[in-house]
């Protein structure tokens, strides 16, 4: 379960992610060439990082447009992680979410829209409760347009709030879909007292901030 970390491990989990952020193998990473994900049958799918990923996956299954997303791993320098791995904050991964979405429905521009209502910004190394860089915010592009959009909607809003927006920008090179548990988690377990205290909370704040992109009011 997902909870409030002992000061000694969240200096221990810094610790480590400054270790993998700063690494060789995850600086190839940060500076790849991006991948660009082809269509299928109509659909497109864009990534996002913004701390636990049950919350990301219960915010994006709410937008008109979505039909589905995934939770998974993305951004590391190491092959199949896995929850406990990526965990450590060795592997460089974050946990992400696979959106995918129609974008004759809605534009990459409006997720990324989504994507920063539905957080804390400046938060950095995690969102609420969740610490570490395994928690870390991070947007994923696939070319130049979609890096454009995302570095300016990224500066105008740095501006507007005056903080340092603590997102990081990364070219797009593999997801890798976590365990079957994690999927639509929020969903199967609304008992869960983190589900119940995080993630509900977090998703109803980014219903009031964007009440035009739900499902629920289309």
């Amino acid at each position: 379960m997902k909870s409030i970390l002992p000061f000694f491990l969240l200096a221990l989990f810094w610790s480590c992610s400054n270790t993998a952020q700063t690494n060789p193998e995850q600086l190839a990473v940060i500076n790849a060439e991006p991948i660009e994900v082809p269509l299928q049958n109509g659909k497109a799918k864009a990534y996002f990082a913004s701390g636990c990923f049950w919350c990301v996956e219960a915010v994006y299954e709410s937008v008109i447009g979505v039909n589905e997303a995934i939770s998974g791993y993305a951004g590391g320098h190491t092959k199949n992680p896995t929850y406990e791995a990526s965990n450590t904050g060795r592997t460089g991964h974050a946990e992400a979410v696979e959106v995918i979405y129609d974008p004759n429905v809605v534009s990459f521009s409006t997720l990324v829209d989504v994507y920063f209502a539905s957080q804390n910004p400046t938060q950095v190394n995690g969102q609420g409760p969740d610490r570490g860089s395994q928690y870390r915010s991070i947007i994923f592009y696939q070319n130049q347009e979609q890096k454009d959009i995302i570095l300016k909607k990224k500066a105008a809003l740095q501006k507007q709030l005056d903080k340092p927006v603590a997102a990081e920008v990364y070219p797009f090179q593999k997801f890798w879909v976590a365990e079957d548990y994690h999927q639509d988690y929020e969903r199967y377990n609304r008992d869960n007292p983190y589900v119940q205290n995080v993630s509900i909370p977090r998703l109803n704040r980014f219903k009031r901030k964007m009440p035009e992109v739900l499902k629920e009011n289309h």
